[in-house]
């Protein structure tokens, strides 16, 4: 260790430079972290949030934990109604965002500068961003309050909540896709004859389809981890069963309606998986092969 020391001072000497990028960097570090623990105490003062009622807090969570895991009676538990309330979740899901996927994808194009990029259409463009903001900036269950005022409980209630979430969420990002595709396809097409439509379908989709089936695999995921919520404002699934047994402090219930749905999450997890190796990597294409010899 006190050979090296000449050596790092020597090095020192001899990169300056570097040394004092690295050393501004650790005060970033040092200043961020002090700023984050000043924050927290400021969050804590100004809120009147006692430590003793933090300390009680975990307490009781760990009762809540240890309740989870004792499962009493097990054996006459309704495991009809659970599984029927899930399976109505997975097809509010389903439904929802196969809509929204479908709504969203032709509306992505109108969102996308480098679609829209005239000064006529770029108005057009500016209007639907801004929808896409409205729909996204409303939680799923905001939108499942509104639609169960307007339609009534049940299933439709999610359906549309999610409809319209899914439709800001997806055009956003659907349209972020189109925008960063390269732009050589769809000149060559130009300059072939091809038509708007053409250029659009050839030169831009066939580049985003990825993303656009990477985006929405994984948003059928998070909305089945979403949609729970949904029953609580009474727009029917699996949440309706959390809120009555959250209700009656069956927290044993509730940890097994949890684990079912951390499977089939984790089910949709391999089945995107493999839908993304089969339709965003595919396979490899021989262009030529030699002719084979006798």
């Amino acid at each position: 260790m006190i050979a090296l020391a000449p050596d790092v001072a020597k090095l020192k000497q001899q990169h300056s430079a570097l040394f004092a990028v690295q050393n501004r960097y650790l005060r970033r570090i040092g200043l961020i972290a002090l700023a984050v623990l000043l924050y927290y105490l400021f969050f804590f003062s100004v809120f009147g949030i006692e430590w003793s009622r933090l300390e009680n807090g975990v307490q009781q969570l760990g009762r809540y934990f240890l309740r989870m895991f004792v499962w009493q009676d097990f054996a006459n538990w309704p495991f009809g109604y659970y599984l029927s309330q899930i399976g109505i979740t997975l097809a509010i899901v389903f439904a929802g965002t196969i809509t929204a996927s479908i709504i969203a994808l032709p509306l992505s194009f109108l969102a996308a500068r480098n679609v829209m990029h005239t000064r006529i259409s770029w108005p057009i463009a500016l209007l639907v961003r801004r929808m896409f903001d409205l729909l996204r900036g409303v939680d799923m269950a905001i939108w499942g309050l509104i639609f169960v005022r307007a339609v009534g409980m049940g299933p439709l209630a999610g359906v549309l909540a999610i409809v319209m979430q899914d439709v800001g969420l997806l055009g956003k990002l659907y349209s972020e896709g189109h925008e960063a595709v390269e732009r050589s396809p769809s000149r060559g097409l130009g300059a072939l004859g091809a038509n708007s439509l053409q250029k659009h379908r050839f030169g831009i989709f066939t580049q985003s389809f990825p993303s656009f089936l990477a985006l929405s695999l994984y948003q059928i995921e998070s909305n089945t981890r979403s949609a729970a919520v949904l029953g609580f404002v009474g727009a029917g699934g699996v949440g309706l069963v959390y809120a009555e047994n959250m209700r009656l402090w069956n927290w044993d219930v509730v940890m097994f309606i949890t684990l079912i749905l951390v499977v089939i999450v984790m089910a949709m997890d391999a089945i995107s998986s493999r839908l993304r190796k089969r339709y965003i990597i595919g396979k490899t294409v021989p262009l030529w092969q030699p002719a084979a010899r006798d």
